[in-house]
């Protein structure tokens, strides 16, 4: 049996022949963007953690996503039993989340994620749904690098390398 397909005409990727089974629904829409209903989730580089969250009603609405799993591996927030509701969730259900990055213009080394509104997708239906978590130990700008720098403890030598190589920079400027 073939897939539905959909087509649509992204302003950032162009035209896009999406599967009817890739659509997520939501059905509150995102904080801020509640008439758009109908998303798809971009790859555009299998070796990035990062994704598109396409609007496919929108096609100049999209969001930078990433699973939280890729630089924050403990990252379990608790939903709401309503929230757990809408989303038709039990304790078996398979789940997927995401959170929306934010990556200041020329600075992508202060990217930073929305841990305190992460998106739940229900892996079975392809409901989806943007939730409140209220945990005092997130944040809405997660730095995603740092995060990264903790676990990589190479990586974070040659970044205070730089940092340092860059303050003395700036001092000597002055």
């Amino acid at each position: 049996m073939e897939t539905e397909k959909t087509c649509i005409d992204s302003t950032r990727f162009g035209r896009i022949e999406i599967d009817e089974e890739a659509v997520i629904t939501f059905s509150q829409g995102l904080f801020g963007f509640e008439q758009y209903r109908r998303f798809v989730v971009l790859c555009l580089d299998e070796k990035s953690p990062f994704r598109w969250l396409q609007s496919l009603e929108e096609p100049g609405l999209a969001f930078v996503v990433i699973e939280p799993r890729h630089f924050l591996p403990e990252y379990a927030p608790a939903i709401s039993d309503a929230d757990a509701r809408a989303l038709e969730l039990s304790t078996d259900t398979p789940t997927v989340t995401f959170v929306i990055v934010t990556i200041p213009a020329g600075k992508p080394e202060q990217m930073t994620a929305n841990l305190m509104g992460p998106i739940v997708v229900n892996a079975i239906t392809r409901n989806a749904r943007q939730v409140i978590v209220e945990d005092e130990c997130y944040s809405t700008k997660h730095s995603i690098l740092q995060e990264l720098m903790k676990r990589q403890p190479e990586a974070k030598e040659g970044a205070d390398a730089g940092t340092h190589t860059q303050s003395e920079s700036e001092h000597s400027h002055r």
